[in-house]
Formats: structure tokens, sequence, C-alpha cells
């Protein structure tokens, strides 16, 4: 070790000892200066109290509240900001953690036609929505009028179109209006203790009514019972007391500087001690471990067959646009926890904006060893050479140079579909039976345009299907996928996949082929039709797995058992007919031989069949010269559970002899 090496040991045990006082002592020095008197209970005239988490910027510290809780005042009304958008504070009741909030734009007399225009989300926030909270579903520009139980959004009409408002869209299914006529709908959120109430007001009334959100609150009454004021310091909770804060009560009884003191000083010595016998240790293996660890991603990629020479020149060939991660890391608040929007199969997304302005999702790996970087690297070589309008579109990555591997893709803002269907945004009844069906119908084409393009998924499940505001897909991470060649029946590898949704022929026999995605996407419909998720431990033991149940529920004709009761399954005939159509498709692709499931070609062309169900009632077999069209081809065009059990009960383990 040479002198200068020898200097930056002293001064950092120096630093050691010192940061290790300072630290022991900050609660009692640092704190002084966080006045509990700034942060009291203030309000902007109209009598709402504003305390902690919430806090006016204009009239308190930041320390009084948590920042995705400023409230700003506004001619004497307090306004907040949730998903980019602005609510007016009707209440806060403190007591059980809820919020009272209405959309700005109803109060605004200026506003015309003040009508939700797209879908709010509570993702990616700290909130989420409130018990007695329903969805009021906003049809616009309808080619078709509709004159029963509906609030009429007259502001929004023509003289050849129509724009009205209603609580259950089964209404429209039962009286057989076609929502095809219209634009996808909007849902906008209404506190509804008592329909019946609200159904004589007009929709703005409605509107101005609000709706309940719900926070996650600190514990914060024991600080306010010992004292104390509620408090936050880089969004971690502080209970502000007259002459310190403290992290969860204000501490009474005499001081205890001197005890901190003492333990500051004994630990500071013993750590500086510490440090001088590991640090020799520390010194030897950390130039091995650096080298190691910076020419670990370039090794992986060096070894990438997609990679070329050059990583650098490769990205560019591919039209990958290299992001700095500097960026990546400013755009992301440096990767905080709040913008996290889930696990992407090797990685965690970041939602993030870029300098540019573009809302982006970013991911970053889990950890930098081999295996993760080929997943990497797959995702980028899949979706370079693909493009499709139902496929998450990338936008770059980070250098191999970089700190970490990102990726960056659009940001797509409404979750998941198993979010919505068993998760923390799944309402009753919705998404409606025609979104579900539409959800189906996108899905299948972005899986039947890779089967195309010669690409298995290889992960298909409800978490890798993105939807938009509009409930358009985006079919995402593509880790696992494989390059498939035309040439070969099958490719020869170690299952991968997630539990509940992996091909048991793949599973058994290790050969991946392009049905692997057709069983997946069978386990796809069948949580569209049931709500339900494809695992679930708390089922009984044959049914912990979804496909298990609903084939046991097909078999034995209790299809009903297994259908969502709110998706008009019970009310509307045609309804009826279209599951139990998807029930029959998705039974055809949960079959355990390969061979006897449809591809997926044929499963979109059997989705749209049944779509077009919905207008004429029956069975659309296409024209004449289609007989060996779709599922028809395989003798699968079936038509109820009874003909699927007669069908495949008796051979479901035998290949069609047919094909």
């Amino acid at each position: 070790m040479n002198l200068q090496s020898l200097f930056m040991v002293k001064k950092s045990v120096s630093v050691l000892v010192v940061a290790i006082l300072f630290f022991t002592l900050t609660d009692d020095t640092l704190s002084i200066y966080l006045n509990s008197s700034a942060c009291v209970t203030q309000n902007c005239g109209d009598g709402v109290n504003i305390s902690y988490p919430f806090w006016i910027p204009e009239k308190q510290p930041s320390y009084c509240g948590l920042p995705a809780y400023n409230v700003t005042c506004n001619k004497h009304k307090p306004f907040v900001h949730i998903s980019e958008e602005e609510f007016i504070i009707k209440e806060v009741y403190y007591t059980n953690y809820s919020i009272l909030l209405a959309k700005a734009d109803v109060f605004d007399e200026e506003n015309k036609c003040p009508v939700p225009r797209h879908n709010f989300s509570t993702r990616g926030t700290p909130f989420s929505l409130g018990p007695n909270t329903a969805d009021l579903f906003f049809f616009y520009d309808c080619t078709l009028p509709y004159e029963r139980e509906t609030y009429d959004v007259n502001c929004a009409r023509n003289a050849t179109h129509h724009s009205f408002a209603v609580f259950h869209t089964e209404l429209l299914e039962h009286y057989n209006y076609s929502v095809e006529s219209c634009q996808d709908p909007v849902y906008a959120l209404v506190e509804t203790d008592s329909i019946d109430r609200l159904l004589k007001m007009n929709y703005t009334q409605v509107l101005q009514k609000g709706f309940f959100l719900q926070w996650n609150g600190s514990n914060c009454r024991d600080c306010q019972n010992s004292g104390g004021r509620c408090g936050a310091q880089s969004n971690e909770f502080l209970c502000i007391c007259k002459d310190q804060t403290q992290p969860k009560t204000c501490l009474h009884g005499r001081n205890k500087i001197g005890l901190k003191i003492g333990i500051g000083f004994g630990t500071a010595a013993f750590t500086a001690l510490m440090a001088g016998v590991i640090f020799f240790v520390y010194c030897r293996r950390q130039n091995k471990k650096s080298y190691a660890g910076s020419s670990l991603i370039t090794r992986s990629i060096l070894s990438y067959p997609s990679s070329m020479k050059d990583p650098e020149k490769a990205n560019i060939a591919m039209g990958v646009h290299l992001f700095d991660y500097n960026e990546l890391e400013e755009a992301t608040s440096n990767f905080d926890s709040k913008k996290e929007l889930g696990d992407g199969g090797y990685g965690t997304v970041y939602k993030g904006k870029l300098r540019d302005g573009r809302v982006v999702a970013v991911k970053r790996l889990y950890e930098n060893n081999c295996k993760r970087v080929e997943q990497f690297m797959n995702e980028i070589d899949i979706l370079t050479r693909l493009h499709h309008p139902n496929l998450v579109t990338l936008y770059g990555c980070t250098s191999r140079h970089s700190r970490e591997l990102l990726l960056v893709y659009e940001y797509i803002p409404n979750g998941t579909v198993a979010d919505h269907l068993h998760g923390g945004d799944s309402r009753r009844g919705s998404p409606s039976w025609n979104t579900r069906m539409k959800i189906a119908i996108e899905t299948a084409n972005a899986l039947a345009y890779l089967h195309a393009s010669d690409v298995i998924h290889r992960d298909v499940k409800t978490n890798n299907i993105l939807l938009d505001n509009n409930f358009c897909v985006k079919v995402a991470d593509f880790g696992l996928s494989r390059l498939f060649p035309t040439h070969l029946t099958h490719v020869s590898t170690a299952p991968q996949g997630t539990p509940g949704y992996v091909d048991p022929e793949y599973h058994e026999c290790y050969q991946l082929t392009d049905k692997s995605d057709v069983y997946s996407f069978g386990v796809v419909l069948i949580e569209l039709i049931s709500s339900l998720p494809a695992v679930d431990i708390c089922r009984h033991r044959h049914e912990i797995n979804l496909s298990n149940m609903a084939i046991n529920k097909i078999q034995s004709n209790a299809l009903h058992e297994l259908v969502d009761s709110n998706i008009g399954f019970d009310t509307d005939d045609k309804i009826r007919s279209m599951i139990t159509a998807m029930a029959e498709l998705a039974f055809q692709c949960l079959q355990n031989d390969g061979d006897m499931r449809p591809s997926m070609q044929e499963v979109v062309e059997a989705l749209l069949r049944i779509q077009r169900m919905n207008k004429t009632g029956k069975t659309d077999n296409g024209h004449p010269e289609d007989d060996d069209a779709g599922l028809s081809k395989n003798n699968t065009s079936l038509v109820s559970p009874s003909s699927v059990t007669a069908k495949w009960s008796s051979s479901s383990t035998t290949p069609n002899g047919s094909t």
C-alpha cells in the first residue's frame, strides 16, 4: 500500500468515526430546526382541515406532510393532484384515513361540458378506492339512441350522435342495445350509498357528489397523544416534538443526550478498530471484485449471439436508442420505490419521465448475472424485430458500459388485465363482457403475430397483458421468449414460465412448441370468464390451478359455477351464449396433448366468430367457402359445454386423428 492509500485509509476511518457520532446524536441536535408549531392544522378558507399527511406548501414547510399529498389553495378551496388530474377536496376524515374528492372541472362554471374523457386510476399513487365507490359509465358518439334509465349528456351530442351515462352496462345488453355503436366507455368514480337517490340527480350533480379514496396512514395518533405533531422527512414518518424529533412518539423524562454521547464514542472507537483490521482484506479483494463486476455485463453481452462483435454497434444496427444511465436515474427519482409499477419477469419496473417530457416505464434488472443479461438481450432482440399495435413498444436501453442494465418502454397507464380482474383495480362487473371480449381478441392477435414471426412468448399471463386507458391491449415481457425456426416442430429446453400457466406437456417432455402459448392463453380466457386468479391455494386442492377447476366444471356441466356472476351470464342470453362459446374454446386450448389444441390463428378466428354472436345471437360459421377455416378443420367447432365434454372427455390424452 503506498503513502497516498494509507492516508486515504486514515481519512476514511476518521470520517467514519465522526459520522457515527453525528448520527448517534442527530435526533437531539438536528431536530431543533423542525418547528412543530409550523405544522398546526391549516385550511384554505372553506373549513376543510388540512394536516398530516396533507400539507399546504404556501403555508407550511415540507416536513409537515408527504410529497404526494401537497395541497394547493385556489379561491379558498383546497385542491390536490392525483394521476395528473386535479381534484377538489370536499372533506378529509383522518380517523379512518379517507378523503372525499370530486373532479375540479365539474365545478368550473366556464366548462360547458364537464364530462370525463379518460379513465382515472389510482395505480402508481398512495391511494386506493373507498368501499362505497361505483362506476358511472359514459358512452359518447353513439349512432343509436337509448331511451331507458340513463343520464343524458346533451352537451356531447349532435343531430346524428348520442351520448349518455349509466351505472349498469348490463342493462344496455339486457335491452339489446349495441354498445359497439359508441366509442369505448369512460368511467367516472362516484360515491354511492343510495343508487335511488343518485338516479334523481343529473350527471353533473352526481359527479359533484364526489367519491372516496383511502390512504395507508402512519400511526399518527400515538405521536399526537404523546404531545407531538406528525411530519415527514425524505418520505419517512417523524414525530415532531417540542425540542426534538422521534421516529414514533415524543420521549418524556430526563434528557438522554449524555447516554447517547457515551454510546456514540464507544461505538465509534470499536468501529475504528474493526475498520483498520478489515480494510486491508477489503483492499486486496476490491480491485479483483471491481474488475469482475464491471466485466460481467460485457462478457455476457459479448457471448450473446445477437450482439455481434461490438454491442454498441449492434444496438445501433438493431435500431435501439441508447439511454444515459443518469437520465433514467433522474427520470425515476433515483428508482424511488413509490414509482414502482411492479415486477417485470426479471426486473423491477418503474414509472419515469424523461427530459423530453415522455412518460416511460423503466425495467431494472434484479441482478447482473449472465442469466439476467441473456433475458435482457433476448427482449431487445425480440422487440426490435417485431412491431404490432398490441405489443408493447421498446424505446431503448442503457449501454453495456452503464452502471446497470435498464430497458425503457412506452408507459401503459391502466395496469394489467390481472389488476382489473382480481387485483387492486378490480370492481364488481368491471370490465364489462364486451371489454373482456375485446381484450381476448387483441391478445390473441398479438400472439398469432408472434407465432407468424417465429417467436414463442413462453410467459403468457394476465400480469403480462397491459391495458391503456381505452382498455386496448399491449402484450409485454419477452425475457423468456424464444425464436422458433419454421423447420422445427419443437425446441428442447427446460420448462420456464409462471405456475398455473405452464403447458403440462412442455413441463413433462421439455419440448416447447407454439401450442405452449395456446395452453397459457386458454388459462387467460378462463380468467376473463371467471375473474379468478390462475392459482389460488385457498381453493379446494383439486381446484388450486384454475385450468383444472375449469375443466372439472365444464365436464360436469357446471359452467355457471365458474362464470363471474356480474358480467351478464344470468341476465343476457347473448352474453350467456358468448361466454359458453369462449369456455368451449378455452377447453380446447387447455387439452393436455398439444396436438389437440388449435393454433393461435385458429383461436383468433374462433374469437371473432364469438364476437359476431353479439349481433346475430347465434354461432357464425362463416361462408360455405370458409368451411375449412378456423377450428372447423379440426372438427372442433362446438356449441356447448356438453358438446365439449362429448368431444374431448373420452380422448383427452389421444391426438385427434382427423388432422
